[in-house]
């Protein structure tokens, strides 16, 4: 008979609700066919040591999920618990079948020696690049830069609590460090946690397994203040959310600050209880907007100096057109080419980025259309979508107009009647008068050749 100790109901209720965050992503990589005919079966025993346990219906089931899907498994299931190494599939029993969970016994969350040693910090490291001085403020940012800042130079809460929310890669993770960075810096006595949403979760469930939440609440409600990025993924975690409403609550109720970051909006952030919603928007919601093409050439600009390297002008505007989509790959397209040059000594140029950067230039492909064009040109001359389609023939909107005529001619497979109704319903003969002005003034004039090669370059494949 087993002696061990069970684990409570909420304890197994998240190991439920971890094991069908797995099972969502073994559907989204390999389909609903194979979940139905080899993971729906499946049932999670315990997670205990290093070693997954689950149960299979047969000995075949059983070999082959562990051969063919086993890592898969296994690097899902290290979202939660990083210490698991091994997977433990055994046939369905009676014995198996409602499984007990076992934990280890005599042993408290907070006599834990993996936890012992790590105990005087139970946040991440903070990146030593990600500070106020090296992060770049333009118009899409400025906001929650300002924010930033003054939560992290105050003495007491400003805006509590302080929410960041954009897209992938726009800079709420730099901005999430430097508050922390300056913290130390400006208050030093000030103890400060930050971590990612899930590593709360995780530690959350550690304190569950040892049946000792006390040492968790005493940790994480006596900081002056706490950080925590990427909260969106606690969506659907009833118990996870239930422990951080009552956090978050303890630590406003004592004037502690309190600095999230998501994806989305606290309105918008899906599986989310409703009353958490409405608290993570008391304070500040800080959106940081997709980068405009101006911020994304001073990010490169400074990345440059940063690297001591001399990049060509016409090399850094192409790479602030062509890659829009974040700051991550940004800064990803510039390390590749400065190591290739220095690797290979060839020189920066717009071939040798064409040439790197082909596999990431290819992913972001698409089908251009001539509002694509558009809209391109008009960000590269600062000029209103509205005033190239008008009929005003100020040079500065006459120019750009014709040069969008231009590249949609040579770049799309749109005929001149095509595109001239695209220009508020122009004639084809205005189309043709722009694409031979275009031609002639590239003959003429280097300066704008090698703009108008700029503009071709960041929208052709």
């Amino acid at each position: 008979m087993n002696s061990q100790p069970l684990l409570s109901s909420d304890t197994f209720d998240f190991l439920q609700n971890a094991w069908e965050d797995v099972c969502q992503k073994l559907i989204q990589e390999f389909g609903e066919t194979v979940y139905k005919n080899w993971f729906k079966s499946l049932m999670i025993v315990k997670s205990e040591g290093e070693c997954l346990y689950l149960t299979a219906p047969t000995s075949f089931a059983c070999d082959w999920i562990a051969s063919h899907y086993g890592d898969k498994i296994i690097s899902y299931w290290r979202a939660v618990f990083p210490d698991i190494q091994r997977l433990d599939i055994q046939v369905k029993t009676v014995e198996n079948a409602a499984p007990p969970i076992p934990i280890t016994e005599n042993k408290t969350f907070a006599e834990d020696d993996e936890f012992d040693d790590h105990r005087e910090d139970m946040g991440a490291a903070l990146d030593s690049r990600f500070t106020f001085e090296n992060f770049v403020v333009g118009k899409p940012n400025e906001l929650a830069y300002a924010a930033a800042l003054r939560v992290a130079e105050s003495d007491t809460p400003l805006f509590n609590p302080l929410f960041l929310y954009g897209g992938v890669g726009l800079g709420k993770t730099h901005l999430m460090h430097a508050i922390a960075w300056q913290i130390k810096k400006v208050h030093p006595q000030r103890k400060v946690i930050y971590l990612s949403a899930e590593k709360f979760m995780y530690q959350f469930i550690r304190a569950l397994r040892y049946k000792d939440t006390v040492a968790f609440k005493e940790h994480f409600r006596n900081v002056d203040v706490l950080m925590i990025d990427d909260v969106q993924f606690i969506g659907g975690k009833e118990t996870t959310q239930e422990e951080f409403f009552h956090t978050f609550n303890a630590l406003v109720d004592n004037n502690r600050q309190v600095i999230m970051s998501a994806d989305k909006s606290p309105s918008d952030l899906e599986k989310m209880e409703e009353r958490l919603k409405s608290r993570l928007g008391w304070g500040l919601v800080a959106d940081i907007h997709p980068t405009t093409y101006e911020l994304r050439l001073g990010i490169l600009q400074a990345k440059a100096e940063a690297m001591q390297v001399k990049i060509p002008k016409d090399v850094m505007e192409f790479l602030a057109f062509k890659i829009s989509s974040n700051i991550r790959e940004l800064e990803g397209a510039l390390n590749r080419i400065v190591a290739h040059v220095t690797l290979v000594g060839r020189s920066i140029t717009l071939d040798t980025t064409q040439d790197v950067l082909r596999d990431l230039l290819r992913s972001n492909d698409r089908r251009l259309s001539v509002e694509d064009i558009q809209k391109r040109v008009c960000e590269f001359y600062n000029v209103k979508m509205s005033d190239m389609l008008s009929s005003r023939r100020l040079q500065n909107i006459a120019r750009p107009r014709q040069i969008a005529m231009y590249l949609s001619k040579i770049l799309t497979t749109k005929s001149l009647p095509e595109i001239g109704r695209k220009f508020s319903g122009r004639d084809h003969t205005t189309v043709l008068h722009a694409v031979r002005k275009v031609q002639d003034t590239c003959a003429e004039d280097r300066e704008f050749a090698n703009d108008i090669d700029i503009l071709r370059r960041s929208l052709e494949n």
